[in-house]
């Protein structure tokens, strides 16, 4: 078995228990891969284990299952400083995964010596196969007010780490899209910005857009009561959309509550073809692109 980081943080400790059962059945695969702009493999395994059915190492089995779907690369995305050393150390050695380092903005306040592991992401900032700086940003849902500066500080850290290093900035945003913007707008915006598992609606779609920025989708854009997301998705144009997972969270329509992982993309691909009224194959080539474009090419 691949070495797994350390024990898990205090936000993944948080969101063990959402998911139950096994891993859904693989969906049919789509024609154009695609990549998973945002998973977590380590958290995947350490919750849910692997794809039932495979006795390969685990990260190769999940990697696998996704190739079969049509997803044949993944940005593995870290929450804390183990994790995000575990990411870049796999990203150095597999040519279908490249690494995103920070700070979850739930970690932040938790941290005794924030600038030391600010420190410490900004020394695999550096690594080449390290090509994200998140996921960083605000949440308002979990931590509370004594936590927002603390919050603060660390989001406003990565930004400029990712301006130091021209790494593209992967944005958590729950409950926060104004501060989020109003820090960008504050400390200036790097050349790529992913809001990871876009969460606002039609109006804040329209403000990300305007000022470039790139938003993927998660499973969450198949839920029934996702109205606002689904518009959002129609709007956004095409060199500007992207899909992930966040796995082992947030599975799609009809296996939400199970397991997540990689090859269960396609679902939400079809999904977001669907809000937009676009060709699926049109579709997934433009996402397809706009991942060389924020990360850089994967081998």
């Amino acid at each position: 078995m691949s070495h797994m980081s350390s024990a898990p943080s205090e936000s993944r400790r948080s969101g063990q228990g959402r998911r139950s059962g096994e891993f859904p059945p693989a969906p049919e695969p789509l024609a154009v891969p695609v990549f998973d702009s945002h998973t977590h493999l380590d958290i995947t395994i350490q919750e849910a284990g692997i794809v039932a059915g495979r006795s390969l190492d685990p990260v190769d089995a999940l990697l696998a299952s996704a190739a079969k779907a049509g997803i044949d690369r993944v940005v593995q995305v870290g929450v804390d400083v183990p994790s995000s050393r575990w990411g870049a150390e796999l990203a150095a050695r597999r040519g279908d995964v490249l690494a995103a380092v920070a700070i979850h903005p739930n970690e932040a306040p938790r941290l005794s010596d924030l600038d030391a592991s600010l420190r410490e992401i900004e020394e695999l900032a550096a690594q080449p196969r390290v090509r994200g700086i998140g996921e960083t940003g605000l949440d308002t849902f979990r931590t509370r007010e004594a936590g927002r500066a603390a919050q603060e500080t660390s989001f406003r850290a990565h930004i400029a780490i990712a301006k130091r290093f021209g790494k593209a900035l992967v944005i958590h945003d729950r409950d926060a899209h104004d501060d989020v913007l109003r820090i960008l707008d504050e400390q200036g915006a790097p050349e790529k910005v992913v809001l990871h598992c876009f969460s606002g609606d039609a109006a804040f779609a329209r403000e990300c857009v305007r000022r470039g920025y790139y938003l993927s989708f998660a499973g969450t854009v198949t839920f029934g009561s996702a109205t606002n997301l689904r518009e959002a998705a129609a709007l956004t144009p095409l060199e500007l959309i992207m899909v992930e997972t966040d796995a082992p969270y947030l599975t799609p329509i009809p296996y939400r509550g199970r397991p997540n992982a990689s090859y269960l993309i396609p679902l939400t691909v079809r999904a977001l073809a669907a809000a937009r009224d676009s060709d699926l194959d049109e579709l997934c080539a433009a996402i397809r692109a706009n991942g060389e474009s924020v990360f850089g090419p994967w081998s």
